[in-house]
């Protein structure tokens, strides 16, 4: 079964409201479209799919969510960071996949945040890592079909994957340090 570029969208939006991991569908979105194309309908489909969870998370299932984040400390430190350090932390959380992309975009619905802010962090936010592992996609197609630079092909999907768990890496690192920030002394105003 060979989906077409606008069903490909959908089947993005539908693993992100779903919790479904949504790597396997980074790279095949790159080995069945290309570089260009498949960066696009994963950019524009991740953004969609996290914008429906975090709607989803602030209206119709606001009460599950809350339930199953209730005990989570984890959740009450990322709301407290981000009452601190707003927009620039989800920037960071984007970029670093912590914690986890699909998990992330409904806890996000539970905090002050404002839709505008999460919608542009995340849609910039996605990009780095969306192209390296588009890139690894196409690039491994292209390796497995054509014994023409399938070395030079397959190094250079591992250095783009490579670069970005090293910005991952960084990004966490300063997620996990923001989250470890006390709370703030004034609650009062929405988060930004």
């Amino acid at each position: 079964m060979h989906l077409n570029p606008v069903e490909y969208f959908f089947a993005y939006i539908i693993a992100c409201a779903l919790l479904i991991p949504a790597l396997p569908l980074t790279l095949g979105a790159g080995a069945l479209f290309g570089f260009v194309k498949g960066s696009i309908i994963v950019i524009l489909g991740a953004t969609a799919g996290a914008s429906v969870a975090f709607l989803l998370s602030r209206t119709v299932l606001r009460r599950y969510v809350e339930r199953r984040v209730a005990s989570n400390q984890k959740m009450a430190a990322i709301d407290r960071a981000i009452a601190n350090e707003g927009t620039k932390l989800m920037l960071l959380m984007r970029l670093s996949g912590f914690p986890p992309f699909t998990w992330i975009n409904y806890a996000l619905g539970l905090t002050g945040v404002k839709f505008i802010p999460y919608l542009l962090t995340t849609l910039f936010g996605i990009i780095p890592g969306t192209l390296a592992f588009v890139w690894a996609g196409a690039a491994g197609k292209k390796a497995l079909s054509s014994s023409d630079q399938r070395v030079t092909l397959i190094v250079t999907a591992i250095g783009a994957v490579l670069v970005i768990i090293y910005i991952a890496r960084i990004a966490a690192k300063a997620v996990k340090s923001a989250i470890d920030l006390p709370a703030p002394e004034n609650n009062g105003g929405p988060h930004e």
